[in-house]
């Protein structure tokens, strides 16, 4: 079986995964909260917002956690064949995830979501030895936790009808500003990151643990190329109204069918964000053979985490007062591209550090806590 760095069904995933948290992400560092949160008022920028919520939010968190999920496995194989205790290399590595991501996001973003993975892959771990179905049958009760979760959003929306305050005017000013604000913003923005993300992360990284065991991204597993095209049209027909009514709602004029129907559409991410996220997984395993990455990604994209945290760095010297001050400066429409832009120049940034250094930065400090100073042995399958 290939070894995961060189798999490039997950290179792929793990590049295409970047740049569309890059895309979701910027408008939080590059716009005030009363921009962000409310319709965006001309054409261009709504019309953005809505593409973006249809195709990028809630897709590519949850690819990055199916990835997460699929690594853990990954990971719990390599110590078993080292003879290394697989519970102590993983407490290692989610501490020092949490770690990363406090400091992440107060200093680089508030938006953070390492901690929150932190936080479910500790949970998760517990469920390592689960079958895949059983894991599978955990997945489907996270999506409905969701739902769950997100009614009650929505009912704090409904219960909140004033326009939001900007708690973040901070972010326009110099480092220190950044900071205070970020800090200031972050306890509800976990708060609201748990409820809308962490149900759908905890099924994705269920699902990427089952896949793992499943071989669903082994490159030589043509059976899955067999079930992939046979499923992607039905994924894609149910994916993509769901998607659509829920973009109309959160970033939209609403369906105009009435409240109930605009809750339901808001209530649709729930399912339509984890099964287009299906269909991107599977339009990649698919079209993997006609398309090559160039080796620059390739190694950004095997050094997420480093590529992740350079996004926001990279946001705040071009946004913030400490850097270019182009805080408020540009609409939705334009910060799609820009957020492209950026998310391609931290993935070459990173790509070119670890072709001198072997990995990236933060993996390098991750590895070493993790493995002990030992290096991972190469993939296996196991169960």
């Amino acid at each position: 079986m290939i070894t995961p760095d060189r798999n490039a069904i997950v290179d792929t995933l793990r590049t295409a995964a970047l740049i569309g948290i890059c895309v979701v992400n910027l408008p939080y560092m590059a716009l005030p909260a009363s921009q962000t949160l409310t319709q965006a008022p001309t054409g261009p920028d709504q019309f953005a917002a809505i593409v973006t919520a249809v195709f990028f939010e809630a897709k590519f968190f949850i690819l990055f956690s199916f990835l997460f999920g699929w690594g853990m496995q990954i990971q719990y194989c390599a110590a078993e064949r080292a003879g290394a205790d697989a519970s102590r290399r993983h407490w290692r590595r989610m501490i020092m995830l949490a770690v990363f991501g406090v400091l992440h996001a107060v200093l680089v973003f508030s938006g953070d979501i390492l901690l929150l993975y932190s936080l479910v892959g500790s949970l998760i771990w517990h469920l390592r030895r689960a079958s895949p179905k059983r894991l599978l049958g955990f997945a489907l009760g996270m999506i409905a936790l969701s739902l769950l979760c997100l009614f009650l959003i929505s009912l704090v929306i409904a219960l909140s009808p004033t326009a939001p305050a900007d708690p973040t005017p901070g972010l326009s000013g110099g480092y220190l500003d950044t900071i205070r604000a970020r800090a200031a913003a972050w306890p509800e923005t976990f708060v609201f990151l748990i409820l809308f993300q962490g149900p759908l992360a905890a099924s994705a990284f269920l699902a990427g643990l089952a896949a793992a065991k499943l071989d669903m991204l082994d490159p030589q597993a043509t059976r899955w190329r067999r079930r992939c095209a046979i499923a992607l049209p039905a994924l894609v027909l149910i994916g993509l109204p769901l998607n659509i009514a829920y973009a109309l709602v959160a970033s939209g004029p609403g369906l105009g069918w009435g409240q109930i129907a605009d809750l339901l559409g808001f209530l649709s991410i729930a399912v339509g964000g984890p099964v287009l996220t299906l269909a991107y997984i599977c339009a990649i395993r698919l079209l993997i053979d006609l398309f090559k990455l160039p080796s620059i990604l390739v190694l950004a994209g095997r050094n997420s985490l480093s590529s992740y945290v350079l996004q926001g760095v990279l946001a705040g010297l071009v946004f913030s007062g400490y850097g270019l001050g182009l805080f408020g400066q540009f609409g939705q429409a334009w910060l799609v591209p820009i957020s492209i832009a950026l998310a391609l120049t931290a993935m070459v940034m990173v790509g070119l550090f670890a072709r001198l250094m072997g990995r990236g930065p933060l993996e390098i400090l991750l590895r070493r806590v993790t493995y002990g100073g030992r290096p991972a042995s190469p993939f296996k399958a196991c169960r």
